[in-house]
């Protein structure tokens, strides 16, 4: 039978997650001091534990994790780093392959990601944002966008019910108080901007077809019945380019840190003939690391 690879369970801090919510209320903290990382917090054994190696045990945990109160977190990571200090200083004899690779292999990463975030912390030039922004929305293609109204029943015969009263002089958007059912009625109606693509077909098609101010015949959905008012329409606009910097940064940076991956993995003295003679399968022999 098959071992699995295993790590040291969070043991403190799955403690400190079961606690009643009581013990988890703390008051309004006052503004940290900024922290020494070399700051001693406790010793097993001889071995120090410092503020540091709490930081990088904080960073690497779970967003749920994280949302517990400072002091829970602080004590339940100080609590787990003495507890897996103590378990490893009483280790007797060598540690089996598997872990020696686990340890190499998040050396690799680390290093490598290192290597990553110089690339990807680059300072940008304006003129490179630009022209990317410029190659990204110059030539986009502007497409119109609708703002619409509607009035949801469930019966074709209530549709046509209240197309008449609408056509008595009725004010559509207290109708739509009155009558709709839909999520949007107690607004009037107003489901505000959207694009082609945003509504189901024939709600979308109802109000291609219709001239500002028209309202439709009775359009029947998935949802029911409906009564379609478009209120205007717009062409849509490409976004200024404060509006995307970030976006836009991004995409250069990724495509940076893309490109250097590339070029030094082709850089790199690689020869892969070892593996072809390896059997994919072997992946899932853990117990062979035993």
């Amino acid at each position: 039978m098959q071992k699995p690879l295993t790590f040291l369970a969070p043991l403190a801090l799955c403690a400190a997650l079961s606690l009643p919510a009581a013990a988890q209320e703390t008051e309004t903290p006052a503004a940290p001091a900024t922290a020494d990382p070399g700051t001693v917090v406790a010793v097993v054994g001889g071995t120090e534990i410092t503020v540091g190696h709490m930081i990088v045990a904080w960073a690497s945990l779970p967003p749920q994790y994280k949302d517990l109160p400072e002091d829970v977190l602080f004590q339940g990571i100080l609590d787990q780093l003495i507890q897996q200090t103590a378990l490893s200083q009483q280790f007797d004899g060598e540690l089996p392959a598997r872990v020696d690779l686990q340890i190499e292999n998040e050396r690799r990463s680390l290093v490598a990601g290192e290597s990553i975030n110089r690339i990807m912390e680059t300072p940008l030039d304006d003129a490179e944002v630009q022209a990317a922004y410029e190659a990204e929305y110059s030539d986009a293609e502007q497409e119109e966008e609708f703002n619409a109204s509607h009035i949801l029943v469930e019966t074709e015969e209530t549709a046509l019910a209240v197309i008449e009263e609408l056509e008595g002089g009725a004010d559509f958007a207290a109708v739509a108080r009155e009558k709709s059912t839909g999520p949007s009625g107690p607004n009037g109606g107003e489901l505000g901007w959207f694009g082609k693509g945003a509504m189901v077909p024939e709600f979308e098609q109802a109000v291609i077809d219709l001239e500002p101010g028209a309202v439709s015949a009775p359009v029947k959905t998935q949802f029911g019945w409906h009564i379609v008012k478009l209120n205007e329409t717009r062409i849509q606009q490409a976004p200024a380019i404060d509006e995307v910097r970030e976006e836009i940064e991004l995409q250069i940076r990724q495509g940076r840190a893309q490109a250097a991956i590339e070029a030094v993995t082709a850089e790199a003295e690689v020869d892969r003939s070892g593996a072809e003679a390896v059997d994919p399968s072997v992946l899932k022999q853990t117990d062979v690391l035993e």
